[in-house]
């Protein structure tokens, strides 16, 4: 299987821009779509329409906001003409049930769906330096490797079923809303008790509760109050809703997944929109004082 000769890149937010100006730095053409105009990278080609990516590309890569979007989009494509043996990529986060139900549609038209959600957020983006959690064909995966390579440090075959990609995307951005809520409560008692910050995240670091949010999160966004992972509270608890949901739908124990959503709910509701996730400390210690 050889390699695509052109690729299309469709959202260029957060996540997709960044993606997508590595994927520039390759070897194939890449046509860029988003709806808001001017917001291609350097080396890629902006077009103005989704038919204009997909009429010109052999793989189209998907970065958007939500399933309902993703699958207006994926009937967009499929009702395009001369779509059938294309790929699309789908890298949003939207839950097993929509990537079910676009992956219907874009094969329904002859063409391969990959649900191939991404880990990371915008500052691994940013270092190319994301995880792709990759389920669908495996060949697909093997013939678009050296392009996924410019900007992802792994990519993991968690399946062959479209879906399972989701879900373990959710997983773990549920592990780590559930690290970042659970390191604030416990930073803040450390801190009720006299102990500088600093000293409790160096000690837990190298202790059985070290975590991403110790690890990262805490020395370098809240401890200098900068406050910018690069994830907005809103798009967390967005994911954190849809683990509740399908762990629901699937029947297995959810006692911390309603805790942890209460949390996420109350930072969405507090919180002013596009406010960076990591301000759940705030609003814990706000909490607390209140």
């Amino acid at each position: 299987m050889t390699a695509p000769k052109t690729i299309g890149f469709v959202g260029l937010g957060q996540m997709g821009e960044p993606m997508c100006a590595f994927i520039c730095k390759g070897d194939a053409p890449v046509l860029c779509h988003d709806r808001t105009p001017g917001l291609a990278p350097k080396g890629g080609t902006e077009v103005d329409s989704l038919a204009a990516v997909v009429a010109g590309a052999d793989t189209v890569f998907l970065s958007l906001p939500d399933g309902k979007i993703v699958n207006a989009v994926a009937g967009e494509i499929a009702a395009l003409p001369d779509v059938a043996g294309k790929v699309i990529i789908d890298m949003s986060t939207i839950g097993p049930a929509a990537a079910k139900q676009a992956a219907a549609t874009i094969q329904g038209a002859g063409m391969t769906y990959i649900d191939a959600p991404v880990s990371g957020g915008r500052q691994g983006a940013l270092k190319a330096a994301i995880t792709i959690i990759w389920s669908g064909s495996r060949a697909e995966m093997d013939r678009h490797q050296p392009i996924l390579d410019l900007f992802s440090k792994n990519t993991f075959h968690v399946g062959d079923t479209p879906g399972q990609g989701q879900a373990v995307k959710l997983l773990n951005n549920f592990l780590s809303a559930t690290a970042m809520a659970a390191s604030s409560e416990a930073v803040l008692f450390g801190l009720a008790h006299g102990v500088e910050m600093k000293t409790i995240i160096d000690v837990v670091k190298v202790s059985t509760g070290n975590n991403t949010a110790i690890e990262d999160k805490f020395p370098n966004r809240v401890l200098p109050g900068t406050y910018d992972a690069g994830f907005f509270a809103e798009l967390l608890n967005k994911d954190v809703r849809l683990y509740n949901e399908f762990v629901r739908e699937a029947g297995t124990s959810n006692l911390m997944g309603e805790r942890v959503a209460e949390v996420w709910n109350l930072v969405e509701q507090t919180l002013p929109p596009q406010s960076d996730f990591t301000r759940v400390f705030e609003v814990l210690e706000n909490r607390g004082k209140s």
